[in-house]
C-alpha cells in the first residue's frame, strides 16, 4: 500500500492526525526533501527506510514503491503542503494504477492556508472578495495560455500566487496589465508556519522591492487583493441578529 500524505506547510505539528499516524506506521518514507520540514521524520520508526526525493527522478521514486510493494511493505510518499497543489501526484498514481498497486491520499494544510494564518486574514470577505484564484507565473514549467496571470487579474478576485518569487517585477507588470492598480494591497509570505516565517504587507507595485529589501528569493507566496488590508468589508449574514437560519430565528 502507498499513502500519499500532505506534510503541511512547515510546522511539524500542522500535519494531520491521520498523516502522523501513517508516518509512524510506515516501513518506507519518500519525502520531498527540498520542501518538507525534516522534523516530520522524527515520527518515523527507527527501522523505517527514508528516501529524499529531491535527489531522485520519478522513475527512481517509483522503483522504491514497486520494490516495497513486492516486499509487502507500506510506503508513505510525503509531499509538502497539500499534494493536490503542485504536488505532481497524478503521474505517480497513474503509474501505480498500471501496476495495480493500491494507494490513498491524506490531505495536508496548504501553504496558502498557512500564509493566511501568518497574516491573520480571511480570503473571502463579504463585499470585497468571495473567490480565490490559486496560480503561478510561467517559468521553466509553463502554464496554459488561457491561465495567464493578466487574464485572472481581470476578475479582481483574491489571488494567491505560488512558485513565482524570482519573477516579481514581471508579476507586478502582468497584474497591472490585467486590471489591478499598482497600489492594490499585496503580501509576501516566506516559509509560512516555519520558525523562520516572515510576512510582509506591500502593494502590487512594490512586490519586487519588498522581496529585495528583505532578501526573499524563494519559498514564498504572494497574496493579491483588497482582503490584505482588512478594510471596508461587510459583516457576515450568518451571525447577524437580523438573519434567519435553519438553526436560529432572526431577533431584529
Amino acid at each position: 500500500m502507498v499513502h500519499f500524505v500532505g506534510a503541511g506547510c512547515g510546522a511539524p505539528d500542522l500535519i494531520t492526525v491521520r498523516g502522523k499516524k501513517l508516518l509512524e506506521e510506515a516501513d518506507i518514507i519518500i519525502y520531498a526533501g527540498s520542501l518538507v520540514n525534516p522534523e516530520l521524520l522524527s515520527y518515523a520508526r527507527e527501522d523505517c527506510e527514508v528516501y529524499n526525493s529531491a535527489k531522485m527522478t520519478l522513475e527512481e521514486v517509483l522503483d522504491v514503491m514497486y520494490a516495497a510493494e513486492e516486499a509487502g511493505k507500506t510506503t508513505v510518499r510525503l509531499h509538502t503542503g497539500d499534494p493536490c497543489l503542485y504536488g505532481a501526484i497524478r503521474e505517480q498514481m497513474d503509474a501505480l494504477d498500471q501496476k495495480k498497486i493500491a494507494y490513498d491520499y491524506c490531505p495536508g494544510v496548504s501553504a496558502f492556508s498557512g500564509a493566511a494564518a501568518a497574516l491573520n486574514l480571511e480570503y473571502t470577505l463579504p463585499d470585497v472578495s468571495q473567490s480565490v484564484v490559486i496560480t503561478r507565473m510561467a517559468g521553466r514549467t509553463p502554464v496554459p495560455e488561457k491561465e495567464e496571470i493578466a487574464s485572472f487579474a481581470a476578475h479582481q478576485a483574491t489571488m494567491v500566487i505560488f512558485l513565482s518569487t524570482g519573477m516579481l517585477e514581471e508579476l507586478s507588470a502582468r497584474l497591472i496589465e490585467g486590471g489591478y492598480t499598482a497600489d492594490t494591497p499585496a503580501a509576501i509570505v516566506y516559509k509560512a508556519s516555519w520558525p523562520e516565517e516572515k510576512a510582509f504587507v506591500c502593494t502590487v507595485g512594490t512586490l519586487a522591492q519588498t522581496a529585495k529589501e528583505n532578501q526573499i528569493t524563494k519559498t514564498a507566496l504572494m497574496i493579491i487583493g483588497d482582503i490584505v488590508s482588512h478594510s471596508q468589508y461587510r459583516r457576515s449574514d450568518l451571525y447577524h441578529p437580523a438573519f434567519t437560519t435553519e438553526f436560529r430565528q432572526a431577533t431584529e
